[in-house]
């Protein structure tokens, strides 16, 4: 540190550069210096002193006025230190150098506070050796051995004592922030969090103090973990399971967890985790049976869907007891890219809490497992952290375990392994505070979940504790580690193993010599018998808000729904929901919206999209039916045309400035969520997945802002959306929209990449729909809700078609109908003369309105235009209806603007084929093949499209397949 003292000894500088005195303990002096004015002898002795000296600093224009309180706070003790310099001059000799001292003192408690967890005893393995930190040694302070006696004033800490000498707060400063428990918390913003870290671990120098009891509990758990990992390497010798040992703590963590949240009020707790551990929580915490385990490493377990998935990806549900009561605990189903099931465990918590009406999350609670690479690595957690304090997304806050083994997958050089000095870092930036611990100090371990826990459930907040520990055997048990870390697997072969190192502990204690040895037996005994190793598990409990899915089971597409809505039904809805209250003052243009709205209602002019699709929403929630839209800038849409929320233009309060129509349409109506997301595709959208896969009575929709968008989310569409019902059983109604469609805006604002989706699908997993009209997606909307079928819906809405008058519907479209598969021939002229027609033009989406207006450009009466507007499930029974109308077609040309090998094509020509008559051919007008998916020229657009249109009637070239 380059500012000293003065040799004089009558002059010292305020450290205003100090990051303890002037960085994230910024508000709290300032606090201080606030009360300090308002009256001095509300701040301890060694602060006032130096306030006292303060306020002799000269002011700029040479005057030596005191300064007074300010109100609101400003940064005024930062000001009044900066005035005519640094220095501040206070009484000569003894006094001097005791008034330094005392704020060094304050600079060295700051100090552990900030960075002691870097001093902290944290590897079980020992590898480095402590670091280097000048500021935790009191000679950094111009301390010497002489001044360890010297008592000074620490009443702004928690240690019991309002003066201590310095070698005791020294000793108390190491016990707590450098022993087997490292916090991080000073960065968080709010002086009210921190005070009470501070409060919890000074008042016992983060250390536990446990009955016998607790010791022995936490052993067995120790034992379960420990005890599992073996009998399966024993019995199941190299096959895959991602062992947990080195991390065994880990049992004990979740264990207290689970039994400290049920004591504290949670009645539900959502699990999300990747590999390592996974098998040992789920029969060590959740219950599984081991015996239904070991026959899925048999191989002699039901194998009853159509694909299943792997043991180590594989979820499961219980209820244990616990000293508040069942907890029901959900360990989510999730796949080999880590970290996704993140988002998807959020949006679970967020469907159970809002069932409860569970505002805080004081009855569900999730955590988060990790691994320390993943954590570090995958972005997708950084998008989840963003949606924690969100309104639309919040759930109250989420315990973050990390199973910490220092070596992330195969990866231990700190070079290559990440760009922090921790896994954690990434959480600084939403302030969450962060315990790391020593895996190899259990009781350090479950202390700390225990803190995280009361943390959470006091400020709402994401909490993380970092599980130092390491992994035995190799990233799977067909690895061998030494390869390339031979000094770190050399260190882990002499390790004894955690649970040999606390029973040896509580040995010690006089807790029973044979006390270790005797729980392992009984562990092993329980597992050769296949029974519970939980206890107690509850069989026949079940809550009030569990959610029966038997309705929607067995469930096929063709079911009949019954979408139409009675005109007096409708009238009145639509009445409701264009009536915009006196108080608030619209946008002129939204004013004129919901004007054409209400004309629409009283049937005097055709209903566009926007009305079409918020009439289903709004008769959705008046029977019902709850409905939650969320997407970047789905207030409004895009692209203006939905206008869910109008905001006052006399006020711009947030709670206050809006106005939303669909949560004004019928008494007692179910909720209506309309929420703007952040700029995040992946992690919003895996949250919507896992809130639809919650709660089925629910319309949930995500909204890509274009569709091409969704490329961001496409791990969550391939591993949960198109899979998860094949893979894990699990049913999920969400919806999908992805704004489509070739208008020249370029290749990332054009497609929403169809051909991906038509890849995907199979075995009835999803539903891909491209509807054209206003009744259509009406009615495709509330079919989604109405029909007890959950499956995605993977819409494709349109851009230019939202404002078309062509896409609009008469009134008597709502009122009866439903959705149609398939959109017959319209032109009433080429009806009459089916037998005339040589030609059946097939396509999908905005195109067809180009066809229509080129076919009466040509008056070429002997096409006809037929749509599909259900891909998947394709309807056979209706598109081959539709080709039987016109026998004497010999030619059958699929339509697309997409490029050839993009867009339906190469799916669809299987379909058509299938239906086609004999002698007839099936061509194909489109764009060529690109590795774009489109151009970002207009007027090449225009060429392109134009041709793509003639080439539609013009004679088949090219590609040519024959009945």
């Amino acid at each position: 540190m380059s500012d000293t003292p003065s040799s004089a000894g009558n002059v010292y500088v305020a450290y205003k550069s100090n990051s303890y005195l002037f960085g994230g303990n910024a508000p709290y002096v300032e606090e201080m210096y606030e009360n300090y004015l308002q009256n001095p002898g509300s701040v301890p002795d060694n602060w006032r002193s130096y306030f006292d000296a303060l306020q002799h600093v000269p002011a700029v224009d040479g005057t030596d006025a005191r300064d007074v309180p300010h109100l609101p706070v400003v940064n005024a003790f930062a000001e009044r230190a900066k005035q005519g310099g640094t220095k501040v001059v206070i009484a000569a000799g003894a006094d001097s150098d005791l008034g330094r001292k005392r704020v060094f003192t304050q600079q060295l408690i700051a100090a552990y506070r900030n960075v002691g967890q870097r001093w902290a005893d944290l590897d079980p393995l020992k590898r480095t050796e402590r670091p280097a930190i000048p500021e935790l040694e009191p000679s950094f302070y111009g301390f010497s051995d002489a001044d360890l006696e010297t008592v000074f004033n620490t009443s702004n800490t928690f240690f019991g004592k309002e003066t201590m000498p310095l070698r005791e707060l020294l000793n108390a400063l190491r016990e707590t922030y450098c022993g087997s428990i490292g916090a991080e918390y000073m960065y968080i913003t709010d002086q009210a969090q921190k005070r009470w870290w501070q409060e919890k671990l000074e008042s016992i120098r983060s250390k536990p103090n446990f009955t016998a009891d607790k010791k022995k509990h936490i052993l067995e758990r120790l034992t379960a973990a420990e005890g599992l990992e073996r009998y399966l390497h024993t019995k199941y010798v190299g096959q895959k399971r991602f062992s947990l040992e080195g991390g065994e703590s880990f049992i004990a963590a979740m264990d207290e967890l689970i039994q400290q949240a049920g004591a504290k009020g949670i009645q539900e707790i959502v699990i999300g985790m990747a590999h390592r551990g996974r098998l040992n929580v789920l029969v060590n915490t959740l219950g599984k049976m081991p015996k239904d385990l070991f026959a899925e490493f048999d191989h002699t377990a039901p194998e009853d869907l159509p694909a299943g998935d792997v043991k180590y990806h594989q979820g499961f549900s219980s209820d244990v007891s616990t000293p508040g009561g069942p907890v029901h605990l959900s360990l989510a189903f999730n796949p080999s890219h880590l970290e996704i099931v993140n988002p998807v465990v959020e949006g679970s918590v967020r469907a159970r809490m809002d069932r409860r009406g569970d505002a805080r999350g004081s009855q569900v609670l999730p955590v988060l497992v990790h691994g320390d690479a993943a954590f570090a690595g995958q972005g997708v957690n950084q998008e989840t952290l963003a949606l924690a304090q969100t309104r639309g997304y919040s759930t109250g806050g989420t315990v973050h375990l990390i199973i910490n083994n220092q070596i992330g997958f195969t990866t231990s050089d700190p070079r290559d392994l990440r760009s922090t000095l921790y896994c954690t870092d990434i959480v600084k930036g939403v302030e969450s505070p962060v315990l790391h611990v020593n895996g190899d100090d259990p009781e350090a371990v479950v202390l700390a979940v225990q803190l995280a826990l009361e943390y959470r459930l006091e400020f709402r907040k994401d909490v993380v504790v970092d599980i130092i520990c390491f992994r035995k055997l190799g990233h799977n048990e067909q690895d061998t580690p030494s390869l390339t870390q031979p000094l770190m697997y050399k260190k882990i072969a002499s390790h004894p193993g955690t649970r040999k190192l606390y029973a040896d502990k509580l040995a010690a204690q006089g807790l029973g010599e044979s006390l270790g040895d005797d729980m392992v037996k009984a562990y092993r005994a329980a597992l050769d018998e296949g029974r519970h190793t939980v206890d107690p598990v509850l069989t026949n409990f079940k809550s009030k808000y569990a959610v029966d899915w038997a309705p929607f089971l067995g469930k096929k597409w063709t079911d009949a729904a019954d979408t139409a809505i009675p005109l007096t039904e409708w009238k009145r809805i639509a009445d409701r929901l264009t009536t915009i209250p006196e108080n608030v003052t619209p946008h002129q243009l939204v004013k004129k919206v919901y004007a054409d709205r209400a004309a629409m209602g009283r049937g005097e002019i055709n209903v566009d999209w926007g009305m079409g699709e918020h009439m289903a929403f709004a008769t959705l929630v008046a029977s019902g039916y709850a409905v939650r839209l969320s997407g970047e800038d789905c207030g409004r849409g895009t692209f203006t045309h939905r206008h869910a929320v109008i905001h006052d233009q006399n006020r711009e309060k947030w709670d206050e400035g809006t106005y939303i129509p669909l949560q004004n349409v019928a008494e007692n109506q179910a909720p209506f969520v309309v929420i703007d997301s952040i700029l995040s595709e992946e992690a919003v959208l895996g949250f919507e997945y896992g809130y639809a896969g919650s709660d089925p009575n629910t319309l949930v929709i995500w909204e890509a802002q274009f569709g091409d968008f969704a490329n961001g989310a496409q791990v969550v569409i391939d591993q949960f959306i198109a899979s998860g019902e094949v893979k894990w059983g699990r049913l999920n109604g969400l919806t999908l929209m992805l704004p489509h469609g070739y208008e020249g805006q370029g290749p990332e604002h054009s497609s929403a990449r169809l051909e991906r989706f038509m890849q995907l699908a199979a075995d009835t997993n999803m539903q891909i729909v491209q509807p054209t009209t206003a009744s259509q997606i009406f009615h495709v909307l509330r079919r989604q809700m109405i029909r007890p079928l959950r499956k995605p819906l993977v819409l494709f809405t349109p851009k230019s078609l939202l404002r078309n008058k062509d896409a609009t519907s008469p009134l008597s479209e709502f009122t009866k109908g439903g959705f149609q598969t398939v959109l017959p021939e319209q032109n009433a002229d080429v009806v009459k003369k089916a037998d005339k027609v040589k030609r059946v033009i097939v396509c999908s989406g905005k195109v067809y309105y180009d066809l229509v207006k080129k076919r009466e450009e040509k008056g070429a009466d002997d096409v006809a235009i037929v749509r599909i507007e259900q891909l998947y499930p394709f309807p056979h029974k209706a598109f081959a209806a539709e080709i039987k109308r016109f026998p004497n077609a010999t030619d059958i040309v699929w339509c697309q603007d997409e490029p050839q090998n993009q867009g339906a094509w190469f799916f669809i020509q299987h379909q058509i084929h299938e239906n086609m008559l004999e002698g007839q051919k099936l061509g194909y007008a489109g764009r060529a093949a690109s590795a774009s998916p489109a151009v970002g020229y207009a007027h090449l657009h225009q060429e392109q499209q134009k041709h793509l249109i003639e080439a539609a009637f013009a004679k088949l070239k090219g590609f040519i397949l024959t009945k």
